[in-house]
């Protein structure tokens, strides 16, 4: 070393790492966007079931069109008619039920009713296809049959 020169002192200690405030930055970022990204999924799983059950909807009306036609021992009717047990029904056992109301010899009603976590789609609870392939939903507010749109696409 030269006189002219201060000598430098090395550092007692080397700071490395990170610091308690930037590890608790990094785990609320992470929780926020966990609870943003489950609520999404959350979300998704609903409206799939409820597309499954559309889609399973349609599957039991051709299946009673089919009944409807070649039933000619009461010669077109849809009276006496039952639902068959299909995989969509069964898969679907633990969010809806699946029912058939004939009302008349001409006419049936299918309803697909939300069960278990699936009655979380609060406005899509019950869902309806007929035998003139009118769709409908509704769900029950304060006790009271209320229709929904945006169900069905």
């Amino acid at each position: 070393m030269s006189p002219s020169q201060p000598a430098r002192r090395a550092p007692a200690y080397r700071i490395s790492g990170l610091t308690l405030i930037e590890i608790m930055v990094v785990v609320a970022i992470i929780g926020i966007l966990g609870s943003i990204a489950l609520s999404m999924y959350q979300d998704n799983l609903l409206k799939s079931r409820r597309r499954t059950a559309q889609s399973c909807l349609a599957e039991q009306a051709q299946y009673m069109e089919r009944y409807y036609t070649t039933n000619t021992v009461n010669a077109l009717t849809y009276t006496g008619a039952t639902l068959p047990t299909s995989a969509c029904v069964t898969d679907l056992a633990s969010y809806y039920s699946i029912s058939l109301t004939t009302q008349q010899a001409q006419a049936f009603t299918l309803t697909a009713t939300a069960s278990g976590s699936q009655t979380g789609d609060t406005e899509c609870t019950n869902l309806t296809l007929d035998q003139s392939a009118t769709r409908g939903s509704f769900y029950y507010l304060a006790n009271v049959k209320t229709t929904s749109s945006g169900c069905w696409p």
